[in-house]
């Protein structure tokens, strides 16, 4: 996998606007009732063009419009057929799609073996400038269309990609990896019709999906409409006549105008509202596992952090930190203390070992002091912890932390926070490895595996290690596990490599995080999924 930049780093602005009306085929009823409902929302940050969406509040209109070769199960998160009538491979390096018959487009175009070929080469090629272009990086031939900073791009399409029939289309992975059917539930695989490369621009101002909704309208800073697609085919039909989503810059007024009866749904409840949020909302609030951890990262760039002896200077500042007081009193149990780098969420099957952190992630003050006497030391005798001070509730974490680790020290100097006035600049600082000290590094999974836990943060110049950590048994590991045909077999190998990352902490794991939403009376069979965005088609509206 390539890049950096994934849902949870979701920057606020937009970068193009978006003006769309309904395509063919376009609102109405599809379900008991045509009634709407309201959901507070933020502008996307691009255009919705499924290989340059990685924030949150893009992929939630994404997974509304569009439909792929697998969808993931708003209940357990599980990967499963939608328009894959099956994906079948005897050396898990070599794939055979069928894509299923009887799907089209909302604009009445079949979806076919060349919708999703076509989609993937534009999503995977340099020239188009996708920003999830490196989600394709296991075919064969990316480095061809899609090569490293400053390189030609030499070819236009992927060679391990061949239309075969009408329905069917190969794939030839570089490597062998067992689980890539499971990934391709991720937007960036959706397919595409003819009309987006037809005509592009055209297409932009009016997108045309597979989905069961289909955009009416959209006004930037203030609302995009969606409305049920009659003729959807698939069993997931919307259960209400459409959302309203509306653009909130603060999640405060959204709660307020919740509780006012002037928005139905509200999934961001803000951290000072949750001491009164059950007393204000009662079962109409939700908080739900979601696939998200928050956790330290450190710059490995820098010698000072790399030197032998530091590792246990890492694992004393994790038993310096009181996971279990911060996530009570700070986010009023909205986050669970971490025992393990991924998420309760995947599951024991998916790959998710409980403590197996171990000692490392338990609050004790006198081993936490020893632990960085005995590495020498915090180095120039001062850790400082650097984060984006624009969104969230990371101020009053990580000066928690910090009070933590200082009075776990005896030394209020021991610690401090740094913070950087905006997302943006924070993540030119990280790119341009100019921290020196430990950073936020929050992880929302693209898909539920294991591996996208593991590989994309941790792995030799793997897409989102930011602190540039590499250890050569780690990443034979994950070759190993990512080539074994059995998943059970591959489950075990990860957390192998899991434990690679636990025994050098590579990175503090702080604790995972919850999704949390609030709704009114008007809603019913409101859920939030594994990655904490609201399954909108079952909601139902009085």
């Amino acid at each position: 996998m390539r890049g950096r930049t994934h849902a949870t780093w979701a920057a606020g602005a937009v970068a193009a606007a978006l003006v769309a009306t309904a395509c063919g085929g376009g609102g109405g009823s599809s379900g008991d009732t045509a009634a709407v409902l309201s959901s507070s929302w933020g502008d996307p940050q691009n255009p919705l063009e499924p290989a340059n969406t990685n924030e949150v509040q893009g992929g939630k209109v994404l997974d509304m419009i569009f439909r792929g070769l697998k969808r993931y199960n708003p209940d357990t998160g599980e990967a499963e057929d939608m328009l894959a009538e099956s994906i079948k491979t005897s050396d898990s390096q070599n794939f055979t799609v069928t894509v299923k018959d009887g799907w089209t487009f909302s604009n009445g175009e079949p979806v076919t073996a060349r919708s999703f070929v076509d989609a993937w080469n534009y999503g995977a090629s340099l020239r188009n400038n996708q920003r999830n272009a490196y989600f394709f990086g296991y075919i064969e031939g990316y480095d061809k269309v899609h090569p490293e900073s400053g390189g030609k791009q030499t070819a236009d399409t992927l060679s391990g990609l061949r239309v075969t029939g009408e329905r069917t289309f190969t794939v030839r992975l570089a490597q062998k990896f067992s689980t890539f059917p499971d990934t391709l539930g991720y937007p960036a695989y959706a397919p595409l019709p003819r009309a987006f490369f037809d005509d592009h621009d055209a297409w932009l101002s009016k997108p045309v999906g597979n989905g069961p909704y289909a955009v009416e309208s959209y006004i930037k800073g203030s609302q995009m409409s969606l409305r049920a697609w009659d003729a959807y085919p698939g069993d997931d039909k919307a259960q209400n006549g459409g959302v309203d989503l509306k653009v909130y810059t603060d999640n405060n007024t959204a709660y307020t105008d919740l509780l006012a009866g002037n928005l139905d749904l509200a999934d961001d409840i803000p951290a000072a509202q949750l001491r009164n949020v059950r007393q204000d909302l009662g079962d109409r609030y939700l908080n739900t596992p979601a696939g998200i951890i928050q956790t330290l990262a450190f710059p490995y760039y820098d010698a000072a952090w790399d030197k032998p002896g530091m590792d246990k200077v890492r694992k004393g500042l994790s038993r310096a930190i009181n996971r279990e007081q911060i996530t009570r009193t700070i986010f009023q149990k909205t986050r669970t203390p971490a025992t393990d780098w991924t998420s309760p969420v995947l599951g024991v099957d998916g790959g998710f070992k409980e403590g197996l952190c171990g000692e490392w992630c338990r609050y004790d003050a006198a081993a936490a002091k020893k632990l960085i006497q005995e590495g020498g030391g915090l180095p120039g005798g001062q850790v400082r912890i650097t984060f984006n001070a624009d969104t969230g509730s990371h101020k009053q974490w990580v000066d928690a932390v910090c009070n933590s680790i200082n009075n776990a020290l005896g030394n209020d100097r021991a610690c401090v926070s740094s913070p950087v006035g905006t997302f943006a600049d924070f993540r030119n600082q990280i790119s341009e490895r100019k921290l020196v000290g430990p950073f936020r590094a929050g992880w929302q999974m693209d898909y539920p595996l294991i591996q996208n836990f593991l590989q994309p943060l941790y792995y030799t110049n793997a897409s989102s290690n930011d602190g540039k950590w590499s250890n050569q048994q780690f990443d034979d590991l994950v070759d190993r596990a990512n080539a074994e045909s059995d998943t059970a077999t591959a489950v075990r190998t990860f957390q192998q490599a899991e434990e690679v990352v636990r025994d050098n902490m590579a990175a503090i794991p702080l604790w995972y995080q919850n999704g949390s939403a609030g709704y009114s009376q008007r809603l019913s069979d409101v859920k939030l999924n594994p990655f904490s965005v609201p399954v909108y088609d079952q909601i139902k509206v009085s």
